[in-house]
C-alpha cells in the first residue's frame, strides 16, 4: 500500500462530475489498483475514489487514473507531495464474521431455497484469490450465484462483493456469475449501490431462518 499526503485538487470526470478544491489530503494507492481521497473526518469513507480494474499515470503536477472498463477518470493537481510511502502488507486473513453473522450464512446455507425454489448449494467459504465467497450456489436455472451475508448491509458489504463477482466472472467454468447481497438490514444506499451494479439484495428474516415463525425475504 503507497500512502501519499498532498496538498491537491480532485476532479471526477465520467457518468457524473465532481470537484474536491486544493487541500490537503490523504491518497491511499492499493495493491488492487484501487485509488482513494481522503480527509482527516468521515472515518473511513473517502471523499472520492477509483476502483479496480484502473491505471495511475504520474505527470508532473497531474495525477490520472482511468477506470479500465468504464474510461471514467480521477484527475488530481498536486500542489506539494508533503510525504510518500509504501509498505507491504500481504495477504489479509479476512474479517472474522460475528455470531449472528456467521449462524446467517451457516442457517441460509441449510435452507438455500430461500433465495428461490430450485436453488442448490455448491459450497459455503468458496475461497477466491481475495478471500472467501460466504456462499456459492446455483439458481433454478443452473447459473451461479455468489452470496455476500451481512448482518447490516452497508456500501462496504456491496463493494466486497463486487470485487468477488469480477475475480469470479473471470473463471470460465463459473462465469457467468450474478450476485446477491444478503442481510438483516440493508441501508438505501446499499441498495442503490447494489441495482447500479447489477446485484441483488434479500432481507433476511434471522428468526424465519431458525424456524420461528418463517416469512420469505424480499428480493429486489
Amino acid at each position: 500500500m503507497r500512502l501519499v499526503i498532498a496538498r491537491c485538487s480532485v476532479d471526477y470526470v465520467g457518468r457524473l462530475t465532481a470537484h474536491l478544491p486544493m487541500a490537503p489530503r490523504l491518497i491511499l494507492i492499493k495493491a488492487d489498483g484501487s485509488v482513494s481521497i481522503h480527509a482527516d473526518d468521515r472515518a473511513f469513507k473517502p471523499l472520492n475514489w477509483m476502483n479496480p480494474p484502473c491505471k495511475l499515470r504520474e505527470d508532473e503536477g497531474t495525477w490520472t487514473v482511468t477506470h479500465g472498463k468504464t474510461g471514467e477518470k480521477l484527475i488530481l493537481t498536486i500542489e506539494d507531495v508533503l510525504h510518500d510511502t509504501s509498505h507491504e502488507l500481504g495477504i489479509d486473513p479476512g474479517l472474522q464474521k460475528d455470531g449472528v453473522e456467521a449462524h446467517l450464512q451457516e442457517l441460509l446455507a441449510e435452507h438455500i431455497t430461500t433465495l428461490g425454489d430450485g436453488w442448490t448449494l455448491v459450497r459455503r467459504e468458496y475461497m477466491t484469490a481475495i478471500g472467501p465467497v460466504d456462499i456459492l450456489c446455483r439458481d433454478q436455472r443452473g447459473g451461479t450465484v455468489a452470496v455476500e451475508i451481512k448482518r447490516r448491509g452497508e456500501i462496504d458489504g456491496v463493494e466486497q462483493l463486487t470485487r468477488y463477482l469480477e475475480l469470479l466472472n473471470r473463471d470460465p467454468l463459473l462465469a457467468p456469475v450474478k450476485g446477491v447481497f444478503a442481510a438483516q438490514e440493508i441501508k438505501p444506499q446499499a441498495r442503490v449501490l447494489a441495482a447500479d451494479r447489477g446485484i441483488d439484495c434479500v432481507t433476511l428474516d434471522y428468526d424465519a431462518l431458525r424456524g420461528i415463525e418463517p416469512e420469505n425475504p424480499t428480493l429486489f
